[in-house]
Formats: C-alpha cells, sequence, structure tokens
C-alpha cells in the first residue's frame, strides 16, 4: 500500500487507515486480530483509536493484539484524549485532563509512546494555548512522536496551526482528522484550505459516509448493519435522506460502468482528494476490510471524478472561501 507523508513531517502513514470505533463493543479479539493481520499483511500501518472507543476497550485489544500478533514498531498508532463522560462538558481540553488521559491511554495500549496523539475536539472553555501545551510536553516527554487535532473548524485549525509555528519550542500540528466523503463536504468551506495553507495532514474519517457510500441502506437497514446497532444508529441516520440518496445512486452507476463496487468508487474519490493524507476504514469484518483494500488497485477517471464533484459539490455561501452565494 502506498505511504504518503502526514502533513510536513517525516511521519508516513498508509493511505488507507484502519478505524477502530467498534472494537470492544461490536468487534470482539478474534475479529478485530483478522483485520489487524489482513491490514498489515496489505502494507498497511496506520491505526486510529481513542481513549474513549468501548470506554478504553478498543486501546485494551490493540494492546493484546501487538502483544500476540503483530509488533509494535510496525504500526502507526493513533489515539485521542479529549472527550469526557459528562453531560454538562462533552469535551476537556485542560493540560491536567489530557495529559492525565494521554497516561492513561499508554497503560491501556501497553506501549511507551503513541505515534499520534490528537486532541478529540476543541474546547471553548480552557484556552487554546493550555490545550496545545499538553501536546507539546507529550512530545518532550517521549510519550508521543507527532500530535495533531480533531474537528477543528477552520479558524480553530488556523489558530492552533499558526500558534504552534509561531512560537520557537513549540510542536507543529502533523494533522488533523475530520469526517470528509461525497456525503460530507463541509470542510471544503474552510478548514481544508486552512489545513493545506499550514501544511497539516488530513485524516478523512468515514470517508464511505458512515457506510451509507456502500449502498447497503439503499432499500432498508440490514440487521446487521450499524443503522442497526443501538450504539450507532444515530451516527448513521443524518446521511439516509433524499440527498443523501441520490449520491448514492450516482456511486452506484458509476461502480456499474468501471465494473466495480459503490465502496471502492467512494473510497477512491476520498483517497486522492488535495490533502488527504490517510482515510480511515472502520470496518466491521474480514471481507468488508478485504473490499477496501481492493481500492488500491482503482483510480477514477477524470469524467467520473467530475460527475460526482458536481452531484455531491457544497454550496460556498458568503464569507466562505471561495463563495457562489450570499
Amino acid at each position: 500500500m502506498e505511504k504518503r507523508h502526514l502533513g510536513r513531517t517525516g511521519l508516513q502513514v498508509s493511505r488507507l487507515g484502519l478505524g477502530t470505533m467498534t472494537w470492544g463493543r461490536d468487534t470482539d479479539e478474534h475479529e478485530a486480530a483478522e483485520l489487524l493481520k489482513e491490514f498489515v499483511d496489505a502494507g498497511g500501518n496506520l491505526v486510529d483509536t481513542a481513549d474513549v472507543y468501548a470506554d478504553g476497550g478498543a486501546e485494551y485489544l490493540i494492546s493484546r493484539l501487538t502483544d500476540n500478533l503483530i509488533p509494535r514498531s510496525e504500526l502507526v498508532i493513533a489515539t485521542k484524549a479529549g472527550s469526557v463522560p459528562d453531560s454538562g462538558r462533552r469535551f476537556d481540553g485542560s493540560r491536567g485532563h489530557l495529559l492525565a488521559a494521554l497516561d492513561a491511554s499508554l497503560r491501556r495500549l501497553g506501549t511507551d509512546y503513541v505515534d499520534l496523539w490528537q486532541v478529540h475536539a476543541f474546547d471553548p472553555t480552557t484556552p487554546v494555548e493550555e490545550t496545545l501545551s499538553a501536546l507539546d510536553i507529550a512530545v518532550a516527554s517521549g510519550r508521543a512522536r507527532y500530535v495533531g487535532v480533531c474537528d477543528y473548524s477552520g479558524w480553530q485549525l488556523a489558530k492552533a496551526a499558526t500558534w504552534q509555528r509561531a512560537h520557537h519550542g513549540r510542536v507543529p500540528l502533523a494533522g488533523v482528522q475530520l469526517e470528509y466523503s461525497l456525503l460530507q463536504r463541509g470542510i471544503e468551506r474552510e478548514a481544508l484550505p486552512a489545513a493545506q495553507d499550514a501544511g497539516v495532514g488530513l485524516l478523512a474519517a468515514s470517508p464511505l459516509g458512515r457506510g451509507v457510500l456502500t449502498g447497503k441502506y439503499r432499500h432498508g437497514v440490514p440487521q446487521d448493519s450499524r443503522g442497526a446497532s443501538p450504539y450507532l444508529s444515530g451516527f448513521v441516520q443524518p446521511y439516509l435522506g433524499e440527498r443523501s440518496r441520490r449520491i448514492v445512486d450516482a456511486v452506484a452507476t458509476a461502480a456499474d460502468g468501471l465494473a466495480s463496487s459503490p465502496l471502492a468508487v467512494a473510497l477512491a474519490w476520498v483517497r486522492d482528494r488535495p490533502g488527504v493524507a490517510a482515510a480511515l476504514v472502520g470496518a466491521r469484518t474480514p471481507a468488508q476490510l478485504q473490499a477496501a483494500l481492493s481500492v488500491e488497485a482503482l483510480t477514477l477517471p477524470g469524467e467520473i471524478r467530475g460527475a460526482l464533484d458536481d452531484i455531491s459539490s457544497p454550496v460556498h455561501r458568503y464569507p466562505d472561501q471561495g463563495w457562489s452565494e450570499l
């Protein structure tokens, strides 16, 4: 699998990453072992997790597999901190919380360091310089090799990236993780231009539109899908509307013309967008992962890419970058 640099750093990640949001809850240890082995055998190295996935269970599963299946040195392990189970405060970006969460992640992962440590979301109640100081401490102490952020808006990302580069001794942001797919192109308004300008690599989350772009929901909600899961049905529901249906139909038409699959077409579109370092695939079964890995052999023709661009294009309203409507 092709490797790409994450932003303006020396860190190389496979252009498809393995997401683990279901590990420890909907994906058990045996299934996770199959997925990780398949992924690494195909040349993948980027494994993305978070301290809140299955309440830490996903990180623990990764530690079990790196002990018994895959050498730690072959993986780029990315985890996140900052989400908290508090209805009054969903995100805690304070230095104390973040560093304590990192230490807990390292214990669960069974490792001395993570390759990429990410702030899970912007915390408006904590000064951004305090949040970012935790990233500097993590790298200086050897607990993280590279750092990034997730789900930052354009101005938040630009502020954070500029702060890190403007002060001597601070660690530049390597990556930003944002949702990006043919069903969700909102980051093109401001966040993606900010990332490209700052030299921050994009990790594209949910590149298959939370599974909807595979076409599995065209005729209802399969019982074994995320849409039927008590934990994840609300995650899928926003992408089951009329606009999504039109885009999914276009993807299916393109797939028929290429003798490919909707999954491969949708994933190839994201993977090859400007600024994308890696697309994160959250496969739950080996069959799903094999289908995703097959995209390595697919490059979309210009005409098909253009048609998909047109049908899924977001409206850029003033004062978005490149706005076309007031």
